[in-house]
């Protein structure tokens, strides 16, 4: 069964920088289905902010044909090895909203126990250069919405230049998460997200 994975690790500044051009992760990887490799960022911060773009803390999102390929990759492959030092969570699918044409939604959808259940959120979104300013006008004020709610327990959000953008947050439950995205949460200005909605490419995951 496919899964998905989502890792946080600390490189040495150069060689966040040199990653940058170059993915670690070669496409060939055994059971690999893609992978992003992405730059953290301080999720809300000013979009041309210095301190936004925290370089040397790297997100990568990745889909695996199973688990074995994960375990393998993370025991086996140099790169893998730093994986498997920094932080990761495993993930089943679960829905998603838009697309994402590199990866493969599974077949295979998991289900929750019931809406209370934790659950992970990861948007990802591949921008032309004409919906840059549309980004920049829905997506601040958003990312402040899910870093202030106090359904997460993580937020943080990551980018891969010149036009990928992509956020991940560990909800309490599913249904303050889902209140979030449709503008119920009782919050200041609940509606932010669901009027960027149509400005962004979700897949919602569970704890694997």
């Amino acid at each position: 069964m496919n899964i998905f994975s989502y890792h946080l690790v600390e490189l040495p500044f150069f060689e966040a920088i040199k990653r940058i051009f170059s993915n670690p992760i070669p496409k060939n990887s055994k059971g690999l289905i893609h992978s992003e490799y992405m730059t953290a960022m301080k999720l809300g911060s000013p979009i041309l902010s210095t301190s936004r773009i925290l370089i040397g803390q790297v997100a990568i999102f990745i889909q695996w044909e199973n688990e074995t390929a994960l375990e393998n990759y993370l025991v086996q492959d140099h790169f893998g090895r730093l994986l498997a030092k920094g932080w990761h969570v495993r993930l089943s699918f679960i829905r998603e909203w838009g697309k994402f044409s590199e990866f493969k939604i599974p077949d295979y959808k998991d289900k929750l126990e019931s809406p209370n259940s934790p659950v992970v959120a990861v948007t990802i979104a591949r921008m032309k250069p004409f919906a840059i300013p549309r980004f920049i006008n829905w997506g601040r004020p958003v990312e402040k919405l899910v870093r202030d709610h106090s359904g997460t327990t993580l937020s943080l959000a990551s980018v891969k230049f010149p036009n990928t953008v992509s956020t991940f947050s560990i909800w309490k439950t599913e249904k303050e998460m889902t209140d979030m995205v449709h503008g119920h949460s009782p919050v200041e200005k609940p509606n932010r997200h669901s009027a960027a909605m149509k400005e962004r490419i979700f897949i919602l995951s569970s704890s694997h």
